[in-house]
């Protein structure tokens, strides 16, 4: 049995979709087809229940997907053992991140993996939270940062940090030594990320958990926009600590004293299971190992690992 029609089958497991395994896999539907029929025939066993939009895979499928993964990751295990010393590694790596993990400790991952591989190939994608998550389900990335997991079959997902939010504004609007309260933070011009956007989704219950409703609202899709603005005396807002340490330090911004602290943000790591497992792993704890430096370098209440 060839090693594509392995792979097909665990890819389609994880898709649970004709289309899409295709699209992945570079491929037509009647392709993934044809190696479906062809491992059903080897085994003379039907896998894959399927008709009228339902797809499942029988009590056999379950138990053949469970052995492809395990010799597909023996496979991965094998290349990646031979192929150590000289830093083998299949690439392209398709990585997505949102803009407060690309602006920190992702320039050190990328030197990081390309000091263990060297002829290592990535594909660096800087978007928001939702597209992130939609593309991994896609199967367009193999590992992605940013503000929630992928619960889907065939992902694993952990916490890779925690950003403290840090409310700030130009010198010329706040008073460094003035305690704000939220409502007085309610009647100031507020920058912050989009409404479907996991940060908007905190910042909105900041105000309404004090039954106060922030009356001058702006939103903006890029991180590095909204500091743009908050320098620039636009408005308010609660950004990554770590991601203006420098406009704090210098005095573009100053940070706000709050009487309620705005929670921190959890960076989450989520990555695919079930294709190029070993050298994934590998990738993973090179990420793991950077995030954990990068904490130990900077403010201890602006990033940890948690």
């Amino acid at each position: 049995m060839r090693i594509l029609d392995m792979k097909t089958f665990v890819v389609l497991a994880r898709n649970r979709h004709f289309g899409r395994t295709a699209e992945e896999l570079n491929t037509t539907q009647p392709a993934i087809s044809s190696r479906l029929a062809a491992i059903e025939r080897e085994f003379a066993c039907r896998l894959v229940e399927r008709g009228e939009g339902r797809f499942a895979l029988t009590l056999d499928g379950e138990h053949v997907l469970r052995h492809f993964e395990t010799i597909l990751e023996n496979i991965e295990t094998l290349r990646g053992e031979i192929g150590e010393g000289a830093g083998h590694a299949p690439g392209p790596l398709r990585i997505g991140a949102i803009d407060s993990v690309s602006s920190t400790w992702m320039p050190l991952l990328i030197d990081s993996l390309h000091h263990t591989f060297p002829n290592l190939k990535i594909e660096m994608t800087v978007d928001g939270t939702k597209p992130l998550l939609t593309g991994m389900r896609k199967g367009d990335f193999d590992l992605v940062f940013c503000l929630h997991p992928v619960l889907d079959d065939g992902f694993r997902n952990y916490t890779a940090c925690v950003f403290q939010m840090t409310w700030a504004g130009s010198p010329k609007l706040i008073d460094p030594d003035r305690t704000y309260s939220v409502a007085a933070l309610a009647d100031m011009p507020i920058i912050s990320f989009p409404k479907d956007s996991p940060p908007y989704q905190m910042v909105a219950p900041y105000f309404h958990d004090e039954q106060v409703l922030a009356s001058k609202l702006t939103s903006c899709n890029s991180l590095y926009a909204i500091i743009n603005l908050l320098i620039d005396g636009f408005g308010v807002g609660a950004v990554p600590s770590v991601t203006i340490s420098r406009e704090l330090s210098s005095g573009l911004l100053n940070p706000i004293k709050v009487a309620k602290r705005f929670p921190p943000m959890p960076i989450i790591a989520s990555y695919q299971a079930s294709t190029q497992q070993d050298f994934i792993r590998r990738v993973v704890r090179r990420a793991r190992a950077t995030a954990e430096h990068y904490c130990a370098k900077v403010n201890p209440a602006h990033a940890w690992i948690d």
